[in-house]
């Protein structure tokens, strides 16, 4: 039974994030960045309307949509591909389903930090 509920769990996580396109794998085409668009808006609607949440409103909706874009930019950029691929296996592949590009882009930089620090008195 368990077994079961955790595949469904895996199994509802990865068709939630049908539609994600890698940022260091994007190459700038027209039907790309429409993947992207498309895989933005449905995330937040998802979030915004269809969870927990109850924000449904066009002004968040669409400030929310600008952040994810913005944020999926910054993160065509990034120069560490395995701290990035670490992030999205976290928060896209794994029981957490937080794979918003915001949210990668912040876990980014703070692992990005993070791997650069060591602790010390």
């Amino acid at each position: 039974m368990k077994i079961l509920f955790g595949a469904a769990l895996l199994l509802a996580s990865s068709a939630a994030n049908a539609g994600f396109v890698h940022p260091l794998d994007f190459d700038g085409s027209e039907g790309q960045k429409k993947e992207v668009i498309s895989y933005i808006q449905k995330r937040v609607k998802a979030d915004y309307c269809d969870g927990q949440l109850d924000m449904c409103q066009p002004t968040t909706l669409r400030m929310m949509e600008k952040q994810n874009l913005t944020a999926f930019k910054k993160l065509t950029k990034v120069s560490d591909r395995t701290v990035l691929d670490r992030v999205i296996k976290d928060y896209c592949q794994g029981t957490l389903d937080m794979c918003t590009y915001t949210t990668l882009e912040m876990m980014y930089k703070q692992n990005a930090k993070a791997t650069k620090q060591e602790l010390s008195w």
